[in-house]
């Protein structure tokens, strides 16, 4: 008798004996199906994906011990994040394309499932993360991810297959984008980059250096996908409740932006001016978060929170304010939720920062700034 054989008999004896005890009658009638416990929906069977490499995600101490900023550490560079309805998060792994549950009070994250069909050169890999608007009936998630041939919005059920919402975003080895938000009329924004090629951002034919406006089918909304154009890198997109969208916007060799996005603008060169720059050394942007007057962005390179008060206007005053300088390494992704606290995810597995022992991380805190109480 083979290996295999001699392992699967006894569990054959073992349900022949199950189902033979008792006299009442009782057959199965097929698997063991567990009913949903509420959100996020029960997950599905694994992808064909292969097990990811390393270790898995390992939650942050107890409240006895540890740092209580920390609700998972011992991921590979986690890039997007969304909230789920009942205030835990969705994590996305760049490079390994695994999605996370992550709670906020410092449970065991759980593995979801793993996107298939991710391509990670230069700087691809599964970017953003967005649920849908109507998440508790119809259990949607949309991502921003690149393949071998361009970079792509998909939507899929947790454990499902991604389906194609958006296509032919042009790919590069740098500037690849990767902002996804829901606007609060329901439409899908998109932040692309120009793939390193800043005439296509300019091109008003091309899906490349824009941030685009869809609808949840991936169809243009008012006939042109076209929100905005003239970008370089959108990496974020944020909006308050029915407040203004803003969008981060790198640069490879020079200030990054933060732009206040007016529909039909132009931001190259020659066009509308940003709301803010913020120098190299300081930047790296890679997350946005807008609250009532605020505005919190993600430093890669800055290794840090930069946080920006506006007025009525949407004009900035005052000194942009600073938090956890150099404190986690660089930070990325920045959201906030519903208790006014700022998730952010630490990137310093992604092959330029120096990681610790515990990275790559994500973090809760209650922006220790003036800016952090304002009104959500």
């Amino acid at each position: 008798m083979g290996a295999r054989a001699a392992r699967v008999l006894p569990v054959l004896l073992l349900v022949a004996v199950l189902t033979g005890c008792g006299d009442d009658g009782y057959q199965a009638k097929g698997p063991f199906r567990p009913l949903p416990e509420g959100a996020p929906p029960e997950v599905g069977p694994p992808t064909s994906q292969p097990p990811v490499p390393g270790d898995p995600a390992q939650p942050g101490a107890g409240e006895d011990g540890g740092d209580p900023n920390v609700v998972a550490s011992g991921l590979a560079v986690p890039t997007g994040v969304a909230l789920l309805p009942d205030g835990s998060a969705i994590v996305g792994e760049r490079d390994t394309g695994r999605l996370l549950q992550v709670f906020p009070d410092r449970a065991p994250p759980r593995e979801l499932m793993t996107v298939p069909g991710i391509d990670t050169a230069g700087d691809g890999g599964l970017l953003g993360l967005a649920v849908s608007p109507t998440f508790i009936e119809d259990g949607l998630v949309y991502a921003y991810l690149s393949t071998s041939g361009d970079n792509r919005v998909v939507r899929f059920p947790l454990g499902g297959t991604p389906n194609p919402v958006l296509t032919g975003i042009p790919r590069g080895e740098v500037h690849n984008g990767g902002g996804l938000v829901f606007a609060p009329d329901g439409h899908l924004l998109v932040g692309t980059g120009d793939a390193g090629d800043p005439a296509l951002a300019a091109d008003p034919a091309s899906l490349a250096g824009k941030v685009l406006r869809i609808d949840i089918f991936g169809a243009p909304v008012g006939g042109d996908p076209v929100f905005s154009r003239g970008h370089r890198d959108v990496t974020a997109l944020c909006q308050a409740a029915e407040g203004p969208l803003f969008a981060t916007d790198g640069s490879l060799d020079g200030a990054d932006e933060v732009n206040l996005i007016v529909p039909g603008a132009d931001y190259g060169p020659r066009g509308a001016s940003p709301l803010a720059e913020v120098p190299a050394a300081e930047g790296g942007l890679g997350g946005c978060a807008a609250a009532g007057s605020a505005v919190f962005l993600g430093a890669l390179d800055g290794e840090r929170i930069h946080a920006l008060s506006l007025d009525g206007t949407g004009a900035v005053v005052g000194d942009p304010e600073q938090f956890l300088t150099g404190e986690y390494g660089r930070l990325r992704t920045v959201v906030l939720d519903g208790e006014g606290a700022l998730w952010i995810t630490t990137s310093n597995k992604d092959g330029i920062g120096v990681p610790e022992e515990d990275d790559d991380r994500v973090l809760r805190i209650l922006p220790p700034t003036s800016a952090g109480n304002s009104p959500l």
